[in-house]
């Protein structure tokens, strides 16, 4: 593997940039180089004008089992190689959507890089666990403040201490995921909504809300309101404003403008 690419990229007319994490022969299990690979192609893709969503598969069978266990068994001999300086949650600091396609196996660290992503897809049958204690490992990558703010405590609790598999359909009413679709339709389906949101959605709205979600999570209700309330204040000057009232009045596509550089 060492001269092919371990994480793809490919952009679609529509501005949709499907990611795909590249081992099919290790289910896609995570190394240091995707890890470098993959979130670059995250900051490429936040800094790109043409991309508008993001969607995030595995190649094959597999989304992504956790650390590949070669890597797992050296770092339990020596000392661990350095890990990329980005946090294992960089994908929270991304300003456009990310739809996570799980196409398969999805734990450890792969379990989450799906749960930063904003929504999730997976396909039936496909299984999801955190792993961590079965490994004799903690809660890692903060992988409880990400579950007990998704699912609740009771159940953020159940996957961390267990470390047990679920299926697609038991995350489904958890609320880990957000939809269950047949395997073979699974990319198209994540697809298909991020094309929705490119097509629909003001990128300076949909980063403004994810800053607002994550931001919301540490703030009083009152905070929020407020700052809610200074957002809405600033977009009624945006361009997008004008066109997202206008595009409705005259029952059109709205021509949102691009999400400008950082």
């Amino acid at each position: 593997m060492a001269d092919e690419d371990l994480v793809l990229r490919s952009l679609s007319a529509n501005g949709v940039l499907t990611v795909t994490l590249n081992r099919p022969d290790r289910l896609n299990a995570w190394t240091r180089r995707m890890e470098r690979e993959y979130f670059t192609a995250l900051d490429d893709a936040d800094a790109d004008p043409a991309v508008r969503a993001i969607v995030v598969t595995g190649a094959g069978r597999g989304f992504c089992p956790g650390m590949d266990t070669q890597s797992l068994a050296k770092a339990a001999a020596t000392e661990p190689t350095a890990p990329d300086p980005r946090p294992m949650t960089h994908a929270l600091s991304v300003r456009k959507p990310m739809v996570a396609a799980i196409n398969g196996a999805c734990a450890g660290i792969g379990l989450v890089q799906a749960l930063v992503c904003d929504v999730r897809y997976a396909a039936s049958g496909a299984k999801l666990a955190t792993a961590f204690s079965r490994r004799g490992l903690p809660a890692e990558f903060a992988a409880s403040w990400l579950l007990e703010r998704l699912v609740g405590h009771g159940h953020a609790l159940d996957l961390l201490l267990s470390g047990r598999a679920v299926t697609a359909d038991e995350a489904l009413a958890m609320g880990l995921v957000n939809w269950v679709v047949a395997p073979e339709e699974v990319l198209a389906a994540s697809q298909a909504y991020a094309d929705e949101l490119a097509a629909n959605c003001s990128p300076v709205a949909m980063a403004a809300i994810k800053a607002q979600v994550l931001a919301d999570w540490h703030r009083t209700e009152p905070e929020a309101f407020d700052d809610a309330l200074a957002r809405a204040q600033e977009s009624y000057g945006h361009p997008d404003f004008a066109e997202g009232v206008t595009s409705y009045i005259e029952r059109r596509p709205p021509q949102f403008r691009p999400l400008p550089p950082r």
